[in-house]
């Protein structure tokens, strides 16, 4: 339509929620279809959280506009949680609280980001970071970290990724889409690179910091490298760990001039997030989290069935990630074979289309995440569903000629 912006030219509706809405649509229509796209966790956001919305309700604190960036308790709870949990000292006028993360990466993205600036990206990432550095006018700069390397940047790929142009290297770590986490050691190396490179600023995406396995010490890059604090935007969230992804609560910590760019923003597109959401996080962040080892048990046991039944999937190949809820198996070895459907398996795109027509499992395709022939799969669902899943994926694997 004519009347339409050319930006929008730039940028492509979300892969992960089309295979989502695809899934639901099929199941409405009578298809046993088990969907593997959505990236949330299938418990229950725990009831001490909810009772802390309820009676916000209740108390009419719900009821009203609250600061543009956040409640004041809630800014003190972001605040102790980074100080208790990585040694980060930010203030509440260095905090920014939005309507879920994404919001707080687009508002840092539209704050900094002129034409022609460039914004690092580790690939496979998460489908809308491109997106948003290109509606933001910002050029994304992928780059492609193999699974023979865990999925992970090593430091020279990211000195040779830095321009005089580069603004930002985004890092995201436990990944989505991969569940690729660095160690200290890993972060220190890259943090190195940056240290030599002070017109590049660091976004760290810590969403998935809780969700880690097999005794994996979480770290985020201003903790590694004291250095990099002044520009360093370290975002994080109740989403995940929480259970919370409908409540809509991302939050960041940063320098004081960035977070009131970003307050700026939001003040002129959706002004506060809800508020009863709001103070559901302030007693996410500052109640019992004993449930979160809890959940990190089950994913675990779930991480370890999908691995091993994947890779005895004819043409898959499957590592086993250290963090966040998803697998990344590689579909190389089923590319030029041909379907039951009598489709001739092209593209991973190919492979997911005719695995969710022949067996109704619903996967995204890993070249949505900037690297294939491989798909994702979110093990955030129920334990007998993903055995089930698992089972028609080899099925469908092992029918293909």
């Amino acid at each position: 339509m004519a009347f339409l912006a050319d930006h929008l030219k730039r940028i492509k509706p979300s892969p992960t929620i089309a295979v989502t809405d695809k899934a639901r649509a099929l199941k409405a229509a009578g298809r046993n279809v088990i969907g593997l796209g959505a990236g949330e966790p299938d418990f229950d956001t725990p009831d001490n959280i909810k009772q802390a919305a309820i009676k916000a309700i209740e108390s009419g604190r719900a009821s009203k506009y609250t600061q543009v960036d956040g409640i004041p308790e809630l800014k003190d709870a972001v605040s102790k949680k980074f100080k208790r949990e990585n040694g980060l000292d930010y203030k509440a006028s260095q905090i920014t609280v939005s309507a879920g993360g994404k919001q707080v990466l687009y508002n840092a993205f539209m704050a900094t980001l002129n034409p022609g600036d460039e914004v690092i990206i580790p690939a496979p990432y998460w489908v809308s970071y491109p997106d948003m550095v290109l509606l933001a006018g910002g050029t994304p700069v992928p780059v492609v970290c193999r699974m023979e390397d865990g999925f992970k940047m090593s430091p020279a790929a990211l000195a040779r990724a830095i321009t005089p142009k580069t603004k930002w290297f985004l890092l995201n770590s436990p990944s989505n889409p991969t569940g690729a986490a660095y160690s200290r050691a890993e972060l220190k190396a890259l943090t190195d690179v940056l240290v030599k490179h002070p017109h590049v600023h660091v976004m760290t995406d810590d969403m998935y910091e809780h969700l880690v396995y097999d005794d994996f010490e979480f770290f985020t890059p201003a903790q590694v490298e004291p250095s990099l604090y002044e520009r360093t935007l370290t975002i994080n969230g109740t989403s995940k760990a929480y259970c919370m992804t409908g409540w809509r609560i991302g939050y960041a910590g940063g320098p004081e001039p960035l977070i009131k760019a970003m307050s700026m923003i939001q003040s002129q597109s959706t002004t506060n997030p809800a508020a009863a959401s709001q103070w559901a996080a302030v007693e996410a962040l500052n109640g019992p989290q004993d449930f979160i080892p809890k959940h990190n048990k089950i994913f675990k046991e779930r991480r370890d069935l999908v691995v091993s039944m994947l890779n005895q999937a004819k043409g898959l190949h499957c590592p086993k990630p250290e963090g966040a809820f998803y697998v990344y198996p590689s579909c190389a070895g089923t590319i030029g074979k041909t379907a039951s459907t009598g489709k001739k398996l092209m593209s991973d795109e190919d492979f997911v289309t005719e695995l969710l027509e022949a067996e109704g499992v619903a996967v995204v395709q890993g070249t949505a995440f900037g690297l294939g022939p491989a798909f994702r799969i979110s093990y955030a669902t129920k334990t007998e569903d993903l055995e089930d899943a698992s089972r028609r994926i080899q099925k469908f694997c092992g029918d293909l000629r």
